[in-house]
C-alpha cells in the first residue's frame, strides 16, 4: 500500500474512532453522568450553538445534584441558555429558582436582569396589547430598587426610560386615531395620561399640542390655553409649542394659564418646580 493511501487509512481510523467516542457518550445515561461532566457537556452545547439544549443539560444538573455547588451554577447558566434560545417562559423560571433559594448571591441581581430582559425583547408594536411593556417595567424596576449598586441597574434604568415610552407611544397611538375621527373627549383621556404619567418621555410635547387642539375643537379655551402655557414653559423651542402658539393666536388666545382644572394645577406645579 502507497504511503498516500496508509495516510488516508489513518484519517478515517481516526475520524472513525471520533464518532464511536461520540456514540459512546451519547449511550451514557445521563442519570450516571457526573454534575461537573454535565455541566462542561452544557457548556459546549452552549458554545456550539444549541442554547436550548444547553439548557436541558444546566437543569439536568440542578435536578440530579440539587444541592451541589455545581446545581447552583447551573441553574443560572439554565437562565441565560433558555434567553439566548428565546425561551423566554424557561428563562424566566430558572432565573426565578435561583433567586428563591440563593437571593444573596452575586449572580442573584443578574439573575433579575434576566427576567427583566426576558420580558423587554418581547416588547411589541405599540399597536398591539402593551401587557409585556407592563411586566417589563415591573421586572426593570426590580432590578434598580432591589440592586441599585449592581452592574445591571443603570441599563436596567435605560431599558425602563425606553419601556416606559412604549407605553407613552400607545397612548399617543390611540389618541391621534380619536383626534382625526372628532371624538375629542377620547382623545383628550388619552393625552392626559401621557402629561400626568408618561412626563419624562418625549411625547409630552406633542401630547400638550394635541390637548390644545382638542379642547379648542371642543370650545374650551381656558384649557386649551393653559396646555399651550405649559408647553411654552417648558418646550418653548419645540415645533409643537410653534404650532399651538399658531392656533392660539388664530383663535384670538394667549398661551396663558387660565381656570382651575388639571392642567392648571400642573402649570403650578411646573412654576413651583414639582413637576418635570
Amino acid at each position: 500500500m502507497e504511503g498516500s493511501d496508509l495516510r488516508h487509512w489513518g484519517v478515517w481510523l481516526i475520524a472513525l474512532a471520533a464518532l464511536s467516542a461520540c456514540s459512546r457518550e451519547a449511550e451514557v445515561p445521563v442519570e450516571s453522568r457526573s454534575a461537573q461532566d454535565l455541566y462542561i457537556a452544557a457548556e459546549a452545547e452552549l458554545d456550539a450553538g444549541r442554547a436550548a439544549r444547553a439548557g436541558e443539560l444546566f437543569d439536568e444538573v440542578e435536578r440530579l445534584y440539587p444541592y451541589s455547588d455545581w446545581a447552583r451554577r447551573a441553574m443560572i447558566m439554565s437562565a441565560f441558555s433558555y434567553y439566548d434560545a428565546q425561551r423566554y417562559e424557561l428563562a424566566r423560571s430558572s432565573a426565578n429558582r435561583y433567586l428563591d433559594f440563593y437571593p444573596a448571591e452575586d449572580d442573584a441581581a443578574y439573575a433579575q436582569y434576566l427576567i427583566a430582559l426576558s420580558y423587554y425583547d418581547q416588547i411589541e408594536d405599540v399597536r398591539r396589547d402593551q401587557g409585556t411593556t407592563i411586566d417589563a417595567l415591573q421586572a426593570l424596576r426590580e432590578v434598580v430598587e432591589r440592586y441599585p449598586d449592581s452592574d445591571y441597574a443603570k441599563s436596567a434604568e435605560l431599558k425602563f426610560d425606553l419601556a416606559l415610552a412604549h407605553l407613552a407611544g400607545k397612548e399617543m397611538e390611540i389618541g391621534r386615531y380619536y383626534l382625526k375621527r372628532g371624538h375629542y373627549t377620547a382623545a383628550i383621556n388619552r393625552f392626559r395620561v401621557v402629561v400626568q404619567e408618561f412626563q419624562t418621555t418625549q411625547h409630552t410635547p406633542e401630547a400638550l399640542h394635541r390637548l390644545v387642539e382638542a379642547y379648542l375643537s371642543l370650545g374650551l379655551t381656558d384649557e386649551a390655553q393653559t396646555a399651550g402655557a405649559i408647553l411654552g414653559y417648558n418646550y418653548q423651542g419645540s415645533v409643537w409649542y410653534q404650532d399651538s402658539f399658531a392656533l392660539l393666536t388664530s383663535a384670538g388666545l394667549d398661551a396663558e394659564p387660565q381656570g382651575d382644572g388639571w392642567l392648571s394645577r400642573i402649570y403650578r406645579q411646573v412654576i413651583q418646580g414639582k413637576w418635570l
